[in-house]
């Protein structure tokens, strides 16, 4: 199987999880975003181009999931662009996360991706509210680099067997 098509199964598995079963695993309005942390992970083994092209098609899945037409598709492409921007000193394939290095940087990265979303939310709906804040930019990103953080401690613990 090539590398594209697993990439594929495995993007469209996390939109249908999202949207299906995480989206209702809230705390107190925060939910995770791990089509986000996928994303992250997906740039950094990949360049820029390829990286706000998998941006674009996961955040037009989460749009056509979510009925946001046009919000995460933005938000996703312009992230996947900067990540894939950054350059990575080890080989691509090779790059081995550490938790607290998931943590700090799923922090940094939902931090970022959610701030640009609150403010495109906060523009469409013309109204700014504390939920926005509180729950939507800093609580999910919380939850995300926990996530994060979960994700790879699983992964780390694979991949060491």
């Amino acid at each position: 199987m090539s590398a594209q098509l697993r990439y594929f199964g495995v993007g469209a598995g996390l939109v249908l999880a999202q949207w299906l079963v995480l989206q209702h695993l809230s705390l107190w309005g925060a939910t995770p975003d791990v089509v986000l942390l996928f994303l992250g992970w997906m740039a950094l083994h990949m360049r820029r181009h390829t990286a706000a092209g998998a941006g674009f098609a996961l955040g037009t899945a989460l749009d056509i999931a979510y009925g946001t037409w046009g919000l995460h598709m933005i938000v996703k492409t312009i992230t996947g662009f900067l990540l894939g921007s950054i350059p990575v000193t080890e080989e691509r394939n090779a790059v081995l996360i550490q938790p607290r290095q998931a943590f700090l940087g799923g922090l940094v990265l939902t931090l970022m991706h959610n701030g640009l979303l609150v403010i495109l939310l906060a523009l469409q709906a013309q109204t700014t509210n504390a939920f926005l804040v509180n729950a939507l930019w800093l609580g999910s990103s919380a939850y995300t680099a926990v996530l994060g953080t979960i994700a790879s401690i699983l992964y780390t613990s694979n991949s060491t067997r």
